[in-house]
This record gives structure tokens, C-alpha cells and sequence, in this order.
């Protein structure tokens, strides 16, 4: 059986690949959006948890949902990042970089705005693609 393929024409190995595997390459737009899509998800329960009573049950679903997600962003987060980096031909042990403060900050600027290699690499043919 092969790949689920959504109304969209993206397989779900495809998704799969973008947000949780750490080889190929992504593009600046790419890496843009899948942060903002993965800022979406994860503020949801956060905004959820901050509405309701914070010693009610509730609360510590949305508490438990919330710290899910996160732990779910920071490895997508990273893995993008390691793609991205992949698209600059570097190696995606630099995504390191984005734990250290300050530093976190214009790694993750050039990461969305610095162009990465044109044509093939040693990491991938194209980008946004699975190597």
C-alpha cells in the first residue's frame, strides 16, 4: 500500500518528512510558513489553558495538551532547521545554534531570509525534497 495522499496532493510520508525527519532540504518560504503554521498549533491550547480556571481540570488538559504540542514543536522547529540548513550545504549539527540566546535569534533570521545553494548539494538534488 502507498503513501496516503490528502486532497492537496501531499502524501502524509511527505508531511511526515517535512515536520519530523532531519534529511534534504527546505526553502526561506518553506521554513517561514512551517514556523508559523507549527506557532499556530502549538498556541492553541496555551490560549485554551489561559481561558479557563487555572485549578480546574480543564486547566490541566489544555496544560497537558499544551506541553504535548511544545515538545512537538521544538523537535519539528529543530528538524526544520536542520533541512534548512542542509539548503545552505551545512551540516545540520548547527542547528545547536538555536539553543544558545542571542545567538538564537540571527540564526533563525538568517535561516529565513540568507538564500540556500543553488542547484544540487551534497544534501539533496532540489529543495523541499526528500533526499
Amino acid at each position: 500500500m502507498g503513501p496516503q495522499i490528502n486532497n492537496t496532493g501531499v502524501g502524509t510520508s511527505q508531511l511526515f518528512w517535512l515536520f519530523f525527519r532531519f534529511s534534504g532540504r527546505i526553502s526561506r518560504a518553506a521554513y517561514v510558513l512551517g514556523f508559523l503554521f507549527m506557532l499556530m498549533v502549538v498556541s492553541f491550547p496555551l490560549y485554551q489553558f489561559m481561558r479557563v480556571h487555572p485549578e480546574s481540570s480543564a486547566a490541566q488538559l489544555w496544560s497537558l495538551l499544551f506541553g504535548l504540542t511544545f515538545f512537538a514543536f521544538l523537535w519539528a522547529h529543530v528538524a526544520f532547521s536542520v533541512k534548512r540548513l542542509h539548503d545552505f550545504d551545512k551540516p545540520g549539527l548547527l542547528a545547536i545554534t538555536l539553543f544558545i540566546p542571542i545567538v538564537s535569534i540571527i540564526t533563525f533570521v538568517v535561516l529565513c531570509f540568507y538564500p540556500g545553494t543553488p542547484g544540487p548539494n551534497q544534501f539533496g538534488s532540489q529543495t523541499n525534497a526528500q533526499r
